[in-house]
């Protein structure tokens, strides 16, 4: 009987905390001397969202919170339009605490100062900068870091997989990233979990140690963000996309507070399409009429329209991109001669990154190729060399890296005025595939040396994708030198071109 009593106790106690009957409260501040406390002079501030990673409330008139504790989630702020959070020495925001012993017998305050932002601001968005050693966290700083130096971005955003199973290779890749100068955002993805963990609760552990809560949220402009962790492991060690219950409830109380004439962006590892209870999600912002969401993951680039035959309840179809990752194939191929490999995604695009502009609740979404011109938007498969007796049989292939069902494709032959339309075809692309065939000849060539070392990752056989136009020279072509012209429109009126020189015989 005293036993039980003792259990029972204990059980009362610990659901007690659990269940938030230990509330902590703080206050959010304007840090006007930027010190990090709040001193006599500086004044609380109203509205503004706090959070223990499910419930969220807004500070009141004095910039007042309280919230109980709910496990191990530990608390942040929603940092909002027109403020910034302060930034760690790798431009990393300080926008959360963790959950200590003694939490609920001192405040937790959460500075902000004043800031200068437009409604119209661009963003860089990294999809698997997925760096395995020191090496490859070189491949990075030199393939994309260095030529975003200088950008007018206001921040950025590692979508996952920022390594290859080696969180202590964190530290190393925000330095590098830190070099471009402004405030970073990060994602948690399946292959920067702690290896050693046992529960799903404690695989992002080296991530929140480094980065903070691993769904959370920010407003910059007319846009709010949430980031979620939507990498589910399980008992079995296996990971699913999923999210949980808790994630939903900080979704739900969160958005409460968001008007409705906001843009509301999700950004997640592995994409929304393959989470197993999407449609959970989607009941929470399937009302809204602004609405984006971004992954990486797939190592290819693809722009989904997300209707209702997947889960989506909105009026007009959800648009979901599939990033380009910055290590394209997993930092697999031949080097250049600056010694980083080619690291072509599966689908035949570049590897790269996005840059997004944001201008009250629109946004339009420009592809950049890594150390290539912006204007490098596709490749154009054409014979050099084509006889006038197959004029008649062949066919222009053009890979878009960023295209989509949405996209206008045209070619014209030298300087005529007709354009002629290219359809939409799924299709392999024909420099990837020659790539993949050729990766078994290279490693015999090495054989004997590390291989990984020298090709990098075993390239995956390539994708079928639907970024690809097609369609048959025009007839009528006299012979002698000539140049194709193919003209794309994206789905944001964004117009790119190329040209290739083929001669008949």
């Amino acid at each position: 009987m005293i036993v039980r009593l003792i259990y029972i106790c204990f059980f009362l106690c610990f659901s007690g905390m659990a269940s938030g009957q230990n509330p902590v409260s703080g206050i959010v501040f304007l840090d006007s001397n930027s010190n990090g406390i709040p001193d006599e002079t500086e004044k609380g501030i109203k509205g503004v969202c706090v959070s223990n990673g499910s419930e969220v409330v807004q500070t009141n008139p004095e910039g007042k919170w309280t919230l109980p504790v709910r496990s191990k989630n530990g608390f942040f702020v929603v940092k909002p339009a027109g403020y910034a959070v302060p930034l760690n020495a790798d431009r990393i925001p300080q926008h959360f605490r963790p959950y200590q012993a003694g939490d609920a017998a001192s405040p937790v305050n959460f500075p902000l100062v004043k800031t200068a932002e437009q409604t119209k601001f661009s963003a860089l968005f990294f999809g698997d900068t997925q760096a395995r050693g020191l090496k490859e966290v070189n491949y990075i700083n030199h393939d994309v870091v260095e030529e975003c130096i200088g950008t007018d971005a206001l921040f950025g955003v590692s979508l996952g997989d920022i390594t290859a199973d080696g969180p202590e290779l964190f530290d190393e890749i925000n330095q590098g990233i830190a070099q471009i100068g402004i405030p970073w955002y990060n994602t948690f993805g399946n292959h920067d979990f702690d290896r050693a963990a046992k529960t799903n609760d404690e695989k992002d552990a080296s991530f929140k140690r480094t980065y903070g809560p691993s769904t959370y949220a920010f407003e910059y402009g007319q846009v709010v963000f949430i980031d979620f962790n939507n990498i589910y492991f399980r008992p079995d060690g296996k990971y699913i996309p999923h999210f949980t219950d808790t994630q939903l409830n900080f979704v739900r109380n969160y958005l409460r507070f968001v008007p409705e004439n906001k843009l509301v962006v999700l950004m997640m590892h592995a994409p929304i399409v393959e989470c197993d209870n999407r449609d959970q999600l989607f009941d929470l912002i399937s009302d809204r009429k602004f609405t984006f969401s971004i992954s990486g993951h797939v190592h290819e680039q693809l722009n989904l329209f997300v209707t209702r035959e997947s889960g989506w309840k909105g009026k007009d179809a959800h648009h979901h991109l599939i990033n380009a990752t910055v290590c394209g194939s997993w930092w697999c191929g031949l080097n250049d001669e600056t010694g980083i490999p080619h690291a072509t995604m599966n689908d035949g695009a570049p590897n790269g990154y996005s840059v997004v502009t944001f201008d009250g609740t629109d946004y339009r979404v420009r592809f950049k190729a890594a150390r290539r011109p912006e204007n490098y938007q596709m490749n154009i498969y054409l014979p050099e060399e084509i006889k006038r007796n197959e004029l008649d049989t062949t066919q222009v292939l053009v890979n878009i890296f960023a295209g989509s069902e949405r996209s206008k494709v045209e070619m014209k032959i030298d300087n005529q005025d007709r354009w002629f339309p290219l359809q939409q075809v799924e299709a392999i692309d024909p420099e990837v595939l020659r790539m993949h065939r050729l990766s078994p000849v290279l490693r015999e060539q090495v054989k004997g040396q590390a291989l990984e070392d020298v090709l990098g990752y075993s390239m995956d056989y390539p994708s079928k994708t639907s970024h690809m136009w097609q369609a048959l020279l025009p007839s009528g072509i006299s012979g002698g030198t000539h140049r194709l012209t193919v003209k794309t429109t994206d789905m944001y009126g964004q117009t790119w071109s190329a040209s290739r020189i083929f001669r008949i015989q």
